[in-house]
């Protein structure tokens, strides 16, 4: 391994690791580090990781969530909300616990 794998000279060691997924969902994940402006495939997997670490209160239930509007979105069998929109839902979903 080379010092360019271990991130010795800018940070903390990094470890290679190998991960099995459907050729599909690797076909998502590509489109989607590109469309949201990632350097590499690995740039944007450390970033969802890192996030999942740092949030676990964002439940797989939450991330199920929007895989489906987000499918719903491209399919056009959605509507777009505003900000506005979200904002008061989530105040709706605060105020009903």
């Amino acid at each position: 391994m080379s010092d360019a794998d271990t991130g010795a000279d800018d940070g903390p060691e990094m470890v290679q690791i190998n991960l099995r997924l459907s050729r599909s969902f690797l076909e998502d994940i590509d489109a989607t580090w590109k469309e949201q402006g990632f350097n590499s495939r690995s740039e944007f997997l450390r970033y969802a990781a890192r996030d999942a670490v740092k949030h676990p209160e964002f439940s797989r239930e939450g991330w199920k969530q929007i895989a489906a509007s987000e499918h719903e979105l491209r399919s056009g069998n959605a509507e777009l909300v505003s900000r506005e929109e979200v904002v008061e839902m989530m105040d709706r979903d605060e105020d009903d616990e």
